[in-house]
């Protein structure tokens, strides 16, 4: 879930068309994004777990969603261990919560129109 708060100070600077961009671009790239790393974990691809879910962690981070974050370490952090134990399982939290933030950001993104 967003910190809305601290996204607002985050990005109150910028221009809002930049920021419903920057939402835009998550929500348009999360599909394949999460495909990606499923088919990673499922074909038990230890490098493209590490590279895919590392690059999932940093663009969730400019959202302030801790909890996606922290998911999403969780499984690059597998990755670079080359440990496949609960990877699925995990996969499974990491959609449960990027889904919820793919909802708030669709819903926020009305706001910077």
């Amino acid at each position: 879930m967003i910190d809305k708060a601290i996204f607002a100070s985050n990005y109150e600077i910028f221009d809002k068309e930049v920021v419903k961009e920057i939402m835009t671009i998550y929500v348009t790239e999360y599909p394949e994004r999460m495909e990606k790393l499923e088919e990673a974990i499922i074909q038990g691809d230890f490098d493209q777990i590490y590279k895919r879910a590392h690059s999932l962690k940093g663009v969730t981070a400019n959202f302030f969603d801790k909890e996606s974050e922290e998911f999403a370490r969780v499984i690059e952090e597998k990755g670079r261990a080359k440990n496949g134990q609960g990877l699925l399982a995990d996969y499974k939290l990491l959609k449960a919560s990027t889904d919820i933030l793919v909802v708030d950001l669709t819903k926020m993104s009305t706001e910077y129109s």
